[in-house]
């Protein structure tokens, strides 16, 4: 495990704390219950479509694609929300496994899928790392990494995390904001986002929240899990870009709550200010009501902001493996 960061890092640091709680990179205002009161009554009479009115998919992966290592080196299958499979040069990362039927603590209330997951957690390939952001329940499903820790396809495989996300006793690796490990030749590394943890009121901020970056023979990916907008964004760009591919969350976004989700608009703002090049992938909508927009807007907006920006979008259908080449964009219509 080591540190590697070059160029310009005024705001690339190690995460700090207070007590037993870490800080955000910038200052933060976090919502209470008082945010809950302010949202209640908006919640009581919005009418936007939060949900889909018509069912979604199937959708099915055919996992026998996995027997031969995508030709370009780059292959990512989303599985929704923030759930991406990544096959990086050699390299086969599962990213914020989310499997559970709802993203709660409760297995009969809280927010529900969409859709089906487009495999079963048996079906999946060997992975070589799986890789948890933050706590949050619509990253990190409990019954999803009791399943995991189970299969044979897991036996070898390393559990990375941000540091306090303890998920597979004796077989992880948690992870400061900057530190990173190599496996299999591939760079993997934790560095700052603006958000914030907590599997409940009570115990927000214990545990560390992360993106990360992957850096491979031929490829670089960011994969930027939760944020609200920063300057570090610029920083990350010039220390480990220019990226192939950018991942970055534009669901669950409110006023009440921008410190801590880019929602569309912030997420074009920080792919340009992480480089601007290669594609960018919008993650974290699409399967889970958690915002009071109606649940195709993300990807609405965004489509209007990569047109007038000239962003290049890479957005493939649920469960399809679907390979980087060439920056070549991917644009389905699974959701209209």
């Amino acid at each position: 495990m080591g540190t590697l960061v070059t160029g310009d890092t005024r705001m690339l640091q190690r995460a700090s704390k207070v007590g037993r709680k870490f800080s955000n990179p910038v200052p933060t205002v976090i919502g209470g219950f008082s945010t809950m009161f302010k949202v209640l009554p908006r919640y009581l009479f919005n009418k936007a479509e939060t949900m889909p009115v018509k069912a979604l998919g199937p959708f099915t992966t055919d996992v026998s694609v996995y027997a031969t290592a995508p030709q370009s080196g780059l292959r990512v299958t989303w599985m929704g929300h923030s759930s991406v499979l990544l096959e990086i040069d050699g390299l086969r990362v599962l990213i914020d496994p989310m499997w559970d039927e709802r993203a709660s603590p409760m297995r009969w209330a809280g927010p529900k899928r969409f859709f089906a997951a487009p495999m079963r957690l048996e079906e999946l390939p060997p992975v070589d790392v799986v890789v948890v952001s933050h706590d949050h329940y619509d990253h990190l499903g409990e019954a999803t990494i009791r399943g995991l820790a189970g299969l044979d396809s897991m036996r070898e495989a390393r559990w990375l995390t941000s540091l306090g996300v303890g998920v597979a006793a004796g077989r992880i690796s948690e992870l400061d904001w900057t530190q990173n490990v190599s496996v299999n030749g591939v760079e993997i590394t934790a560095v700052p986002s603006r958000h914030f943890s907590g599997r409940s009121l009570f115990n927000r901020f214990e545990t560390l929240w992360s993106a990360f970056v992957f850096r491979g023979s031929k490829h670089k990916v960011y994969f930027g899990a939760d944020s609200g907008w920063w300057d570090g964004f610029a920083e990350i760009g010039a220390a480990y870009g220019p990226f192939d591919l950018t991942m970055l969350e534009i669901g669950a976004f409110d006023a009440l709550w921008e410190g801590v989700h880019l929602g569309p608009d912030g997420a074009a703002q920080a792919f340009e200010a992480l480089g601007g090049k290669g594609l960018m992938m919008p993650i974290h909508w699409g399967l889970f009501d958690l915002a009071l927009h109606a649940w195709r807007q993300p990807m609405t907006r965004m489509l209007e902001i990569a047109e007038e920006r000239g962003i290049r979008l890479w957005a493939p259908e649920p469960g399809l493996p679907t390979e980087v080449v060439g920056g070549a964009e991917v644009q389905s219509d699974w959701w209209r």
